[in-house]
């Protein structure tokens, strides 16, 4: 089979470990072309790194590639998706909450044999969850606690007047469902719209965000009620050079990526 062609949408911490990968070779995959919002800062990375790889608008992807990976401010997922997706191709999206008021997107996929990938990223057991969902669930509960630098920015807290600087102790900065949570902290809790989109919604699956500054790691923990199974699952998440992003979400990109050609896929 030829290689899976791949386009990355933004050269942050995930899109650079992304693009060294690919260009040290991994079977079945090739890196075909990325865009930035910065390009002369995209093409010093490029060149520093011997990475052979054109810059390109995004509108452009479709020509490229096979597949375009999304590791982008939320804000332009729409021009990231809509040509690939028109296009009959896949896109892997990060920013999973920039999904829930776009359902759009979806249909363009369904209309044009386009595919959305959201990938495990920084949260484990969505393989169970979306297992439970074939039968009956009852409540999903997830509960977020990240240094606060990490949350730092986010609209909801800005919005609503609340400072995360100089905390000596745990602070609950929000709780509610997981489709307001990706609408305040859209850099932060695409967990919380993955967990959703596996289960039982984003209007029914609940989350609580604390900033705790006796954590290091960005940490998260989901208790699911189901007929079929009671299950809790908790990870710890270094973070990566971007306080907002585990390191463990970049990993999770290239999983999947190897994922779509691999002769033996495990997982559901």
């Amino acid at each position: 089979m030829p290689d899976i062609r791949v386009a990355i949408a933004g050269l942050g911490a995930i899109g650079r470990m992304l693009a060294r990968t690919l260009n040290a070779g991994v079977p079945g995959l090739a890196l075909a072309c990325a865009a930035s919002g910065d390009r002369a800062k995209a093409q010093h990375f490029l060149d520093a790194e011997g990475i052979a790889c054109p810059l390109v608008p995004l509108d452009e992807f479709r020509a490229h590639a096979d597949i375009a990976v999304e590791c982008a401010p939320a804000a332009i997922i729409e021009d990231i998706c809509r040509p690939m997706l028109e296009a009959g191709k896949a896109v892997m999206v990060l920013s999973c909450g920039a999904l829930l008021p776009r359902p759009h997107l979806l249909e363009l996929a369904k209309e044009n044999g386009g595919r959305i990938i959201v990938p495990t990223g920084a949260l484990l057991g969505l393989d169970a969850v979306a297992a439970a969902a074939e039968g009956e669930i009852s409540a999903v509960r997830m509960t977020t606690r990240k240094p606060p630098a990490g949350l730092k920015g986010a609209p909801y807290l800005e919005q609503h007047g609340i400072s995360v600087d100089g905390l000596n102790e745990a602070k609950l900065v929000f709780s509610g469902s997981a489709r307001d949570a990706a609408a305040g902290f859209p850099a932060n809790v695409n967990v919380a719209a993955a967990l959703s989109l596996a289960g039982i919604g984003p209007d029914r699956t609940m989350i609580d965000i604390w900033a705790d500054p006796a954590v290091t790691r960005n940490c998260h923990t989901i208790e699911v009620e189901a007929d079929s199974a009671r299950f809790s699952l908790s990870i710890e998440n270094v973070p990566s050079e971007n306080p907002k992003t585990g390191r463990i979400v970049a990993l999770s990109v290239l999983a999947a990526l190897r994922k779509l050609g691999a002769p033996l896929a495990v997982g559901t």
